[in-house]
């Protein structure tokens, strides 16, 4: 049934372990949880680098969408965390643009005090909309 949620993992031993599910689709509607830049173990990865941390989280957001059948073009809410926006703001004009090639979604850009681990500079959470 369309309306059944759909639950799915990327990581599952880390989301069992942490409480949570990355994403699940409802309808029409996939709603991503905040993804960082973690390995399989949920080890937090390339610690000090904004640039390589936001790769990271769009990598694994891009993994999530496919598992959809969606891209980034179906993305229409980015919800982006960051320690360090000034930082952030740097280095993600480029790297965006090359992401959302036909329109950029909706959304927030807040500068928090922390996130899950101290070693995370940047968290993004994802809402897509896929026609069924």
């Amino acid at each position: 049934m369309a309306n059944t949620p759909e639950f799915f993992q990327l990581r599952p031993a880390v989301e069992q372990a942490f409480g949570y599910s990355h994403a699940v689709r409802i309808g029409s509607t996939i709603k991503i949880s905040g993804a960082v830049s973690m390995d399989a173990e949920g080890t937090p990865t390339a610690v000090g680098d904004m640039e390589q941390q936001m790769k990271n989280v769009y990598a694994d957001l891009e993994a999530i969408l496919s598992h959809f059948g969606c891209t980034f073009d179906d993305v229409i809410v980015e919800d982006v965390f960051t320690t360090d926006m000034a930082r952030f703001l740097e280095v993600s004009a480029a790297f965006r643009s090359t992401i959302y090639t036909r329109q950029f979604p909706t959304g927030s850009w807040l500068e928090v005090k922390g996130l899950a681990f101290p070693e995370f500079l940047i968290e993004i959470e994802l809402e897509a909309y896929k026609a069924s």
